[in-house]
């Protein structure tokens, strides 16, 4: 049988709704003005976004190919967009320089406060398979969103980020692509790992960092703030994920679960030199330019991964999940799975 995509996702609201009976060939869609009043960083509109640029990924069951480019879907997608770009843009600060964008990145805080620092110290097993659920929307494509970023990049800084993207897609081993091993790290921890199950119990924090990579990945003129954003990543997935491999171990999630973040570990502080010296440096160097974009990649980035980091601990350190359906896992539960919600 032919692989058909996941499911579509259920509506949060008019816009998403709207897209999914269009998708489903039983409504029309939502007018473009009806982005305008939408909230930008809110469920419906997120919801809405992710759905309109999966047909760029894998796509949907049951919904044709040729949706990718139905003049009508890309229309609604633009206004969507302009909505949370034009947010984006109003509420990243703007930091006079690209190194000074990264120099914030750069330096660990000595009592760090955020979700790995949490899950590393306190976190129980099902606060980590709700990380992991939540991420699987990023992780299960990982290079995916960058590497479109590659016609339109030359010379040192294509050069670079294709290095880049070779490590990440497992330097051509399947076994060793990082969207494999991370869907292996869900196995440990009973997760059901098929692309885009997830989707559904997913926070609005969640979709708008997915849909941030997307949106500066399928536009040429977003090229600087997609590297930005990738350098962001790379300069940041180190610490991170030893904070996380910790945190693993410490929850007995299993050995491939740590393994991901020790991979990211190693990697990622190659990566980093890498993405920072060869691909930042040789695009600013071709397209000088770009700079300003560059830094607005690095603080739209943050700005997100904050937002969803305070959501998540939010609710964590309120007692309740931070999913907004609850997971179903692969082997029956335990007493320790029973706190799942």
């Amino acid at each position: 049988m032919a692989y058909e995509g996941p499911r579509l996702p259920g509506a949060r609201g008019p816009l998403s709704a709207g897209v999914r009976e269009y998708l489903l060939g039983t409504g029309p869609l939502p007018p473009a003005p009806t982005a305008e009043r939408a909230a930008p960083y809110g469920d419906d509109l997120q919801l809405a976004l992710y759905v309109c640029y999966e047909p760029h990924y894998r796509g949907f069951a049951g919904v044709s190919p040729d949706v990718e480019w139905d003049p009508g879907l890309l229309r609604l997608r633009a206004a969507l967009e302009q909505r949370f770009l034009t947010a984006l843009r109003a509420d990243t600060p703007v930091q006079d320089s690209v190194e000074d964008a990264l120099a914030e990145l750069l330096v660990e805080p000595v009592e760090g406060t955020g979700v790995s620092h949490f899950l590393r110290d306190e976190g129980e097993l099902w606060q980590l398979r709700e990380y992991a659920a939540q991420r699987s929307l990023y992780h299960l494509k990982e290079a995916d969103p960058h590497a479109w970023v590659l016609p339109r990049l030359w010379g040192r800084a294509k050069a670079a980020m294709a290095a880049v993207e070779f490590d990440e897609y497992g330097g051509g081993r399947a076994d060793r692509v990082h969207a494999r091993l991370f869907a292996d790290l869900m196995t440990d921890l009973d997760l059901d790992t098929t692309y885009g199950r997830h989707l559904d119990a997913a926070c609005a924090e969640t979709l708008a960092t997915v849909n941030l990579m997307s949106l500066f990945g399928l536009h040429r003129g977003l090229r600087g703030a997609l590297v930005g954003h990738f350098a962001t990543v790379e300069i940041t997935s180190s610490p991170g994920s030893r904070r996380l491999a910790e945190a693993m171990r410490r929850a007995g999630a299993g050995p491939a679960a740590a393994y991901f973040y020790d991979e990211h570990v190693e990697a990622d502080a190659v990566h980093e030199q890498i993405v920072r010296h060869e691909v930042i440096g040789g695009l600013l160097e071709q397209e000088p330019w770009l700079a300003p974009d560059v830094a607005f990649g690095v603080g739209a980035t943050v700005l997100l991964e904050d937002r969803l980091g305070e959501r998540l601990l939010g609710d964590w350190r309120a007692g309740r999940s931070s999913l907004r359906t609850p997971l179903t896992l692969r082997t029956p539960p335990t007493s320790e799975k029973a706190h799942i919600s």
